[in-house]
């Protein structure tokens, strides 16, 4: 990799606005992702947190600015970007195994047909596998397995690409305590292992805390960046949100006090 290729960043959002209608959900934001970040994305209901995920993806036009994946413009459907999608529970009678979801990383939605007779690339979904400690239950069906097992697969999938950009939507909800930390430890060794940046997203910060290097807090139509030392004040979130929030900490524990369960858009600025 040349010096000019190492100086360009994962990821870059330049202006970045999303709105729906008059409806901002985030405006004039200005991001740079750097292999090996993990960068949490926290905010209100309603605030964009997956709808930042989603433009990231392609899958969302901005209102205004641009998004860069090493230095291109996003596109829909780019293989360079993994996603781990919210926790849902594949129905029990799904006869789809745990290895036939992590080749969908690699294969789209043609479960195991093209893997079949292709050594290279069963070879890259049992080591997916193995790293996600999801060897044991690969080949049961997917709808046999809990919630936490079915998330383990799903991490394996978002991996098994090798991708340069990790996204994750909540994927800890609806997981019970021990399952959270597991899949939280699981995303960021592998990620720090691999170098692969990640922005995750989450409801609540707790889990991820201690891998968690920035903060992109959403709300109101606003934002805000920086460590969580910086971000996680409560004269920071209060002047955010133009209410009194009180953040406190018990042990290793953030607490949030005060702050709103919904976003609050402002209008649109129309713009010269």
């Amino acid at each position: 990799m040349t010096d000019a290729e190492q100086a360009v960043p994962v990821l870059q959002l330049r202006d970045a606005t999303l709105a729906f209608d008059e409806r901002v959900l985030w405006e004039g934001l200005n991001l740079d992702v750097q292999p090996g970040d993990f960068i949490t994305v926290i905010g209100a209901n309603g605030s964009g947190k997956s709808s930042l995920l989603k433009a990231i993806l392609g899958m969302r036009k901005l209102t205004a600015g641009e998004i860069r994946l090493g230095g291109q413009p996003v596109r829909r459907g780019d293989s360079r970007i993994g996603y781990i999608p919210q926790q849902r529970l594949i129905p029990r009678g799904t006869p789809m195994r745990g290895r036939d979801l992590v080749s969908m990383g690699i294969d789209g939605h043609r479960w195991g047909m093209r893997i079949t007779g292709r050594p290279a690339a069963r070879a890259r979904v049992a080591a997916a596998i193995e790293s996600v400690g999801a060897s044991s239950f690969a080949a049961q069906p997917v709808g046999m397995l809990s919630g936490g097992e079915q998330q383990r697969l799903r991490t394996a999938q978002a991996l098994v690409s090798d991708p340069v950009l990790l996204l994750c939507d909540e994927p800890l909800s609806s997981l019970d305590l021990n399952y959270q930390q597991s899949v939280a430890n699981l995303i960021a060794q592998q990620c720090r292992d691999r170098g692969t940046p990640v922005l995750f997203v989450t409801h609540d910060i707790n889990p991820v805390l201690p891998f968690t290097d920035r903060v992109l807090y959403l709300a109101a139509g606003r934002h805000l960046l920086g460590s969580p030392d910086e971000i996680l004040r409560s004269e920071v979130l209060s002047d955010l949100y133009q209410t009194p929030v009180e953040v406190t900490r018990v042990g290793d524990q953030v607490i949030v006090i005060g702050a709103p369960e919904h976003h609050e858009p402002h209008h649109l600025e129309v713009r010269s």
